[in-house]
């Protein structure tokens, strides 16, 4: 293998003088590692290290000779190699310049081609996402209507599980968050009709407010927030655990099993929530009408009968199931798009909330336009 490396260490003034001997290899360098560790300038302004004796050297060898002498160097003096061959000369040349990291290379800079880049890059991720929801749509079609059809491959257990987490666990939130909005429109409409001694118009725009629009809205922003991101982390943790895959491998369809029963389960409860809120609404606003001017609760629903007709509740239950639809949609595609990591669990939950909630708004519009243009 050959002659075990050696150091010979001499000062002499104001100089230090390493000479280096032997094999300077992996295997035999273990104890003179140790040994230049050591190696302290002591005063010294200037040293050489002498490798004339050096018969063998690899890129470890090399390593440590060079760390040393930049060591050494750094502690104030020179130092600098002598007797060197010139095989190793090559190599600790290649181990100085490994050792400088280069300064990456900074990227031209415009601040307008930069928003625009950023524009066209976020327009471009946004139809291409676009592009897959609606096939998972499609998937989604397809898979109800061959449940549909045959009625045994519904999951009747999960399907009511979910009704149970998505629906009855809901109510509570849902009906302090209407109630209370429905206290702070009664409020604020009596607070601006008084000046036109209308006062008694308040319960008309908190009966048609709440029934229309924000009975339903606040119902699906909140089920968008509970159960559409509960949707993508359930199904996202199975998927970083390989279990959709495990679905696969044994024939099971992962949509059929798993984001059917949570859509349908949507689309049922989220009608009924609504109901709930748009009840919640009315009598927080009725609690407001009888403390502010006196309304009985009598009063306050002869007054809302003559305030909506029937079209304006059916308004806002009408829109419900859709957007029920759009989010355990939302909520089970984003899920089935994670991949194998809590930092995606995480990203694509928050992603799934701000889609659906996004969605579920520009339908409500869609559906604005829709209802004023047949005249309801």
């Amino acid at each position: 293998m050959g002659e075990e490396p050696g150091l010979t260490i001499a000062a002499d003034g104001g100089q230090l003088r390493v000479a280096a001997r032997g094999s300077w290899i992996t295997p035999l360098l273990g104890r003179v590692g140790t040994e230049l560790d050591r190696i302290e300038p002591r005063g010294a302004t200037r040293g050489v290290f002498d490798l004339g004796a050096v018969d063998r050297m690899d890129t470890a060898g090399a390593w440590l000779i060079e760390r040393t002498r930049a060591r050494l160097a750094d502690a104030g003096g020179d130092f600098s190699l002598a007797g060197v061959q010139p095989d190793h000369q090559r190599l600790l040349d290649r181990v100085k310049e490994a050792g400088k990291p280069e300064p990456l290379p900074e990227p031209p800079h415009h601040t307008l081609l930069d928003v625009v880049a950023r524009l066209g890059k976020g327009t471009i991720g946004a139809f291409e996402r676009g592009i897959e929801l609606l096939n998972f749509l499609g998937a989604v079609v397809i898979a109800m209507v061959r449940v549909l059809l045959r009625p045994r491959r519904i999951r009747f257990t999960s399907f009511v599980s979910h009704i149970e987490q998505v629906g009855l666990d809901a109510m509570p939130i849902v009906g302090l968050i209407t109630f209370l909005v429905g206290v702070v429109l009664a409020y604020q409409g009596v607070d601006q009709l008084r000046r036109f001694g209308a006062e008694v118009f308040m319960v008309d725009l908190v009966a048609v407010s709440a029934l229309r629009e924000m009975g339903i809205l606040l119902t699906a922003i909140m089920v968008a927030g509970r159960s559409g991101s509960a949707f993508t982390a359930q199904i996202g943790t199975m998927q970083v655990n390989e279990e959709v895959d495990a679905m696969r491998t044994m024939g099971l369809d992962p949509i059929e099993v798993l984001v059917l029963p949570r859509v349908m389960a949507l689309v049922v409860s989220v009608p009924l929530l609504t109901f709930f809120a748009n009840m919640m609404a009315l009598i927080g606003g009725g609690l407001m009408g009888y403390l502010l001017i006196d309304i009985s609760p009598a009063q306050f629903a002869s007054q809302v009968r003559e305030a909506v007709s029937m079209w304006t509740f059916w308004v806002g239950i009408i829109k419900a199931p859709v957007f029920a639809f759009i989010i355990g949609m939302v909520g089970c595609f984003e899920g089935l798009k994670v991949q194998g990591s809590a930092e995606s669990v995480g990203r694509l939950t928050t992603q799934s909330v701000v889609e659906s909630i996004f969605l579920v708004i520009v339908f409500d519009a869609l559906f604005s336009i829709l209802f004023s243009y047949i005249g309801i």
